[in-house]
């Protein structure tokens, strides 16, 4: 089996899990696309419509890239569980499902004015974000798209949260005249980014971790910078697919065009903080959860004793265990008789691994008898000859002896 099929990022995500998902992404693309309906149809005249859509656009594409998505997953899932889906037969049916969300999407913008060719537009953009969506998730990393989707999911909600605050975090950021205002302005932009960044970083990290400890840290990487890439996709498809939106809405008025230009400039560079943040944010999660290469090599070290690893390095110097000399320790065994002696001696002249044995005792009596390789010379003893030691005995003995008869 290859590395591909085995990546624990390569399974297919939990039924409950894509189904959650689904419905977050779907529920929030819905509210996306009621708050935009209402803008629009809420304005007195024309002009007023077309700026209205041009704001609410980037924002119903990227709310609909994730629901294709999501739903796109949803049906990978289910019917991953009765058939065998191969790649193309996945990637058709991931595309279908994101043009179904997307065409669902298309009839709330385009039923505001069938006439005006500027809905049949933003229609069309929604519908092809959806499509892109759901081919993204045809790709054989399931596991990846759902917690890029996921931290999607995470950023609108801080955005949005960070949106309901937004008079009390301008005021903290010294919003006053004109000039500080924009300012605060533009501290507030690059806050929300880099927010939205270590959320989206973390949720791709959690997301990713239950699929356990055999993913590779560029999935988290791509997972974490998923929304970011999601928002520059719905940029881009903005600029292109719904460029004729944004031009009617710079033919209002001058300011209205400089508005436009200097808000898609800064969601461009929003898009890719959050890119680069979540990025990171994930590569710094899955860098804690790894061992130190200290904690990696404090190994337990081994019984062996530090004689037997000298000897492993010189294997002629190997000495077994059982003749290891013990001349340090006294000896309290009966004095050898001169056999047993004899035999020691011969048995010592066979070794030949170099070991050291034990020497005769001074105090013992010396064996006479030749050993086994050769005549032994004999050597004077440190108290006198043999036959001076047996005069000396008797003489001992004969005055004793006298000693005795002289007392009795």
């Amino acid at each position: 089996m290859t590395d591909r099929q085995t990546a624990p990022e390569t399974v297919e995500e939990s039924r409950l899990t894509a189904a959650l998902l689904a419905v977050a992404a779907v529920g929030w693309t819905a509210a996306m696309l009621w708050s935009a309906r209402a803008s629009i149809t809420s304005r007195a005249d024309a002009a007023m419509e077309v700026t209205s859509t041009a704001y609410a656009l980037p924002g119903a594409v990227s709310a609909d890239l994730v629901a294709g998505a999501a739903v796109a997953l949803l049906v990978l899932t289910l019917a991953g569980g009765r058939w065998t889906l191969g790649p193309t037969a996945r990637f058709a049916l991931a595309t279908g499902s994101g043009l179904l969300v997307g065409v669902l999407s298309a009839i709330p913008i385009i039923t505001i004015n069938t006439l005006g060719t500027i809905y049949a537009a933003v229609g069309g953009t929604v519908a092809a974000a959806a499509t892109i969506g759901g081919a993204l998730a045809g790709l054989r990393i399931p596991r990846v798209i759902s917690a890029a989707a996921a931290a999607s999911v995470g950023v609108f909600l801080i955005g949005f949260v960070l949106n309901l605050f937004q008079e009390p975090v301008l005021s903290a950021f010294g919003a006053g005249d004109t000039e500080s205002s924009a300012n605060a302005a533009q501290w507030f932009s690059y806050s929300q980014a880099v927010l939205s960044g270590l959320a989206a970083g973390i949720i791709a990290y959690l997301m990713l971790r239950r699929a356990g400890a055999g993913v590779r840290w560029p999935m988290f990487a791509l997972a974490g910078a998923g929304p970011g890439l999601l928002l520059v996709i719905g940029e881009l498809l903005s600029r292109t697919a719904g460029a004729k939106v944004l031009e009617l809405a710079g033919k209002v008025s001058e300011l209205e065009r400089t508005v436009q230009e200097l808000l898609s400039t800064a969601r461009l560079n929003n898009a890719l903080i959050v890119v680069f943040a979540g990025a990171l944010t994930a590569i710094f999660a899955v860098g804690r959860t790894l061992g130190s290469p200290a904690d990696e090599t404090d190994e337990p070290q081994s019984e062996t004793p530090r004689s037997e690893a000298l000897q492993s390095k010189n294997p002629q110097s190997k000495t077994p265990q059982s003749e290891a000399p013990q001349s340090d320790k006294p000896r309290t065994d009966k004095p050898l008789t001169a056999a047993s002696r004899a035999d020691g001696a011969s048995s010592e002249t066979s070794r030949t691994d170099g070991t050291q044995t034990d020497k005769p005792q001074a105090d013992g009596p010396r064996a006479d008898k030749p050993r086994a390789d050769g005549p032994r010379a004999d050597k004077p003893r440190a108290d006198g000859p043999p036959a001076a030691a047996d005069e000396e005995a008797q003489s001992s003995s004969s005055s004793s002896e006298t000693a005795y008869h002289s007392s009795s």
